[in-house]
């Protein structure tokens, strides 16, 4: 078992990842503010991410037609 830490990371179009807590997130990615083992951020992500699809694809599908 891994004891490698690791943050959860949110880009503007508001999807998450995780990303190694020692490590800078990418160009592009913010520090959302959970971090700890590898399990606990992807169980935190699931809690808080309800939609998966980017942020400019939820409001394009939203739009009247």
């Amino acid at each position: 078992m891994s004891d490698e830490l690791y943050k959860v990371v949110v880009n503007h179009e508001e999807q998450y990842s995780i990303w190694p807590a020692h490590r800078q997130p990418p160009d592009g990615w913010r520090v959302e503010g959970t971090s700890g083992p590898k399990q606990d951020c992807l169980d935190h992500i699931e809690r808080v991410w309800v939609d998966m699809r980017p942020l400019s694809l939820r409001k394009r599908m939203e739009e009247p037609r």
